[in-house]
């Protein structure tokens, strides 16, 4: 099972660089990180967990930017989005950024995406929370477009694209599906809370789910992978990677015997120090 991290990059952490680096030299997977574009300090819409939000969420790094650095001075680590909020971004734009670092990287990179839980960010968006999860479909299906070998046309209920030349191309080959097109592009991995609404998207258009901490997963991957047996899916069955985990070696085994092939473990949103201390205590893991 590979062991991957996740941290929100910040302008008060360690630097994308550094951490990459020692990932790397240590033996780690991959880095995954999160997105917000700003935080509207009206925070009418509570923090899930509970309690005040956490100083790191309004000065969180650009991920695809932070990424880029890390694969820069990397060659071996996957590097993620956990998640990408796909629908508050003009999916022309992203498909371009996404396929760039996906080229740049040789291929390591992973599209986590997700539907957001903070109303007001979205709304200065233009995002009508109601519809966000069909318009984040809406944007994936028209970013493949433009990542299929040959210019490709698409019309939907969101928004379209002419027929294009669209280079670079994402390194990763497109996976085949029972009765519909490939899916183009970079692994993508949907995360959010389990429910039939959200088993049927990772079914339809997803390689797989990021569950964030990674409960309850005894329960909920059957439903999954009935799901995405229904749809037609291959019989490899759909990838989970439990997210944002705290460790301990009793709760990864448990990850191991339901088959993961991967986890992503929380590093603390600090600095060069306290970071490296952690990977230290994660070390035992690998």
């Amino acid at each position: 099972m590979r062991i991957s991290t996740t941290i929100f990059l910040t302008d008060e952490t360690i630097t994308p660089v550094r951490l990459a680096r020692e990932l790397e030299q240590r033996g780690f997977a991959g880095l995954y990180v999160p997105e917000h574009t700003h935080i509207p300090v009206s925070r009418e819409t509570p923090y899930p967990p509970g309690g005040p939000l956490p100083r790191e969420y309004g000065r969180t790094l650009d991920p695809l930017i932070a990424l880029g650095q890390a694969a820069a001075v990397t060659e071996r680590i996957a590097l993620g989005t956990g998640i990408t909020l796909v629908a508050q971004h003009d999916p022309i734009d992203l498909a371009k950024q996404i396929a760039t670092l996906d080229h740049l990287s040789g291929g390591r990179f992973t599209l986590g995406i997700g539907f957001g839980w903070n109303v007001e960010e979205a709304a200065d968006h233009g995002v009508d929370w109601r519809s966000r999860r069909e318009l984040g479909r809406d944007r994936v299906a028209l970013m493949r477009a433009l990542w299929a070998d040959e210019p490709t046309a698409y019309e939907g209920e969101f928004g379209s694209v002419r027929a294009s030349h669209a280079h670079p191309k994402p390194v990763q080959k497109p996976r085949k599906r029972k009765g519909a097109p490939p899916l183009t592009g970079p692994r993508t991995l949907i995360g959010g809370g389990a429910g039939p609404k959200l088993f049927a998207h990772i079914a339809e258009y997803a390689d797989g789910w990021m569950p964030i901490g990674g409960r309850g997963l005894t329960e909920t991957v059957p439903a999954l992978r009935e799901a995405w047996e229904q749809a037609g899916r291959g019989p490899e069955g759909p990838q989970v990677v439990p997210y944002a985990v705290h460790p301990s070696p009793g709760k990864l085994a448990h990850y191991r015997d339901l088959g993961f092939a991967e986890v992503v473990l929380q590093l603390p949103s600090a600095d060069e120090a306290e970071v490296l201390r952690t990977l230290d205590a994660y070390a035992q893991y690998l």
